[in-house]
């Protein structure tokens, strides 16, 4: 079986993948297997070598890669050469650090029980790492999983969306091309493909809807075999009274338009102080009106926003809009598909509460649902009214204030002044709360970490015949080291000396 891959911006066939069977998903799992031994016992100087090869290669295919996935995707030139930079930064942090993350722990013994014993903490790789990504950023996302795993000494393989897995596929393609050992691959496939891989692997990265998260999470627990999950959002922005409004328009505008609005961490809701409200909103719109939309030819930088990925997130972006304005809202510009394909124009709502899916569903999609607040802490009280806790935003010229904000919101990340900056901040975790998600990515030693088992040693550098608790249980063995052990552990000196 074969799945054809359509351009969303014409509908025209870009190309063609293999809809690959469960039975090859076991045997390509059970492939890895039998290299992954001798790729943790390289050592890290090896993996990190093979590692930096490879964004070597990346970067010298950056312009191919960006013309086949803007092909399947339908971004903007601007947007579709963003992800293999990214993915260089990844290699470039972990192959640098990782080494340091990944050294064994030696903690010192805390009581008398070890203090002849060497304790160790050893960081070893599950041995094959599955990686389930989706369509909006098809090569980001499955090398910022799949790079920090290879580099713990794990085993790879990839499942992209069906609907963008050719970039993925030729990204990958490059690992063999360099004749890296093979410990990284991609399968491709539908719905049927990424099962059969939750059922096969001994860890599962997951990015995609909370539906789908959902269900691998059981699958995963009936395996028990960890699995991470970064999931759905309706990341809310706050511009206080004070905030910069000319920064603050534009965030908002790049924070909730780039990529279309495809982003887990995409602007999807405002709530704006009553005093600023007005300014703001034209400010956001002044901008809205000037973006360009259209399909980008390589190189072009002609437009800004590109089409949604496919024709059923067409439909969510113009159900929640019509939903809107038949409930009240306004569309003060854009408010409807636009053109061939799925573009769906740039669109400013106002008028907007939490009774429309606009304020409450995540809509993914060219959207800036506006909301008037009256002060701080009713923008608080409903960003925080909702089942995601991705990330959000707050705009005020007092940075300790907007500080003190974020700590009284209910997500993974807080940018103050800014968006998507925590994106990459790749010392700190991106974790969503809530139905956002499960564990983190990144976060420094935890990002090559949680591809890891910690595995405890012990060994003993006094031995005599036998240790003092071992049998045959004596009198006066027993006595002693009961005493022993109770003047140890007591914190005062009638308990230590057994007075009461």
């Amino acid at each position: 079986m074969s799945i054809e891959v359509r351009s969303p911006a014409d509908g025209s066939v870009v190309g063609v993948v293999t809809d690959q069977r469960p039975d090859e998903v076991t045997e390509a799992v059970a492939r890895l297997r039998e290299h992954q031994t001798s790729w943790e016992d390289a050592g890290f100087p090896e993996r990190a070598r093979w590692l930096r090869r490879y964004r070597d290669w990346l970067l010298d295919n950056e312009d191919d890669l960006a013309r086949i996935l803007q092909s399947e995707t339908g971004k903007p030139w601007a947007e579709a050469t963003m992800e293999v930079p990214y993915a260089a930064d990844v290699i470039n942090y972990y192959s640098k650090h990782g080494e340091r993350f990944l050294t064994d722990e030696t903690p010192r013994a805390h009581g008398p029980m070890t203090l002849t014993k060497r304790q160790r903490a050893v960081h070893r790789p599950y041995p094959v790492v599955g990686v389930i990504t989706p369509w909006n950023f098809p090569v980001a996302l499955s090398l910022m999983d799949a790079i920090p795993a290879l580099l713990a000494g794990a085993a790879v393989v990839v499942k992209p969306s069906e609907f963008t897995p050719l970039a993925t596929s030729a990204a990958l393609a490059g690992w063999a091309e360099i004749g890296a050992p093979q410990v990284l691959t991609c399968l491709t496939g539908a719905g049927e493909t990424g099962a059969a891989l939750v059922d096969a692997v001994d860890y599962v990265q997951f990015t995609g809807s909370t539906r789908t998260g959902t269900a691998i999470a059981r699958r995963a627990a009936d395996r028990l075999i960890p699995c991470g999950l970064e999931l759905g959002g309706k990341d809310p922005m706050l511009v206080l009274s004070d905030a910069d409004l000319d920064r603050a328009a534009n965030a908002a505008v790049w924070g909730g338009i780039c990529n279309s609005g495809q982003m887990c961490t995409s602007v999807e809701r405002i709530y704006v102080e009553a005093p600023v409200y007005e300014d703001f909103v034209n400010r956001v719109v002044t901008q809205v009106r000037e973006l360009r939309q259209g399909s980008d030819s390589p190189d072009g930088f002609r437009y800004d926003v590109g089409a949604l990925a496919n024709q059923a997130q067409a439909d969510i972006v113009r159900r929640h809009v019509d939903e809107a304005i038949e409930a009240g809202a306004k569309a003060l510009v854009g408010g409807k598909p636009a053109g061939t394909g799925t573009f769906f124009e740039p669109t400013v709502l106002v008028d907007v509460d939490h009774s429309m899916a606009c304020m409450r569903e995540e809509t993914f999609g060219p959207t800036l649902p506006i909301m008037k607040v009256a002060d701080a802490d009713e923008a608080v009280r409903l960003a925080n009214d909702t089942p995601y806790g991705l990330s959000a935003t707050v705009f005020t010229r007092d940075v300790e204030h907007g500080e003190r904000i974020a700590r009284r919101l209910e997500a993974g990340a807080v940018n103050v002044n800014d968006v998507f900056t925590n994106l990459f901040a790749l010392p700190l975790p991106m974790a969503g709360w809530k139905q956002s998600g499960m564990g983190a990515r990144n976060g420094g030693a935890h990002g090559v970490r949680k591809y890891c088992r910690t595995q405890a040693i012990v060994s003993s550098r006094v031995t005599p015949k036998a240790e003092p608790m071992w049998y045959p249980y004596r009198p006066l063995r027993g006595r002693l080291l009961r005493r022993l052990t109770r003047f140890v552990m007591a914190r005062d000196l009638r308990r230590r000396l057994g007075l009461r």
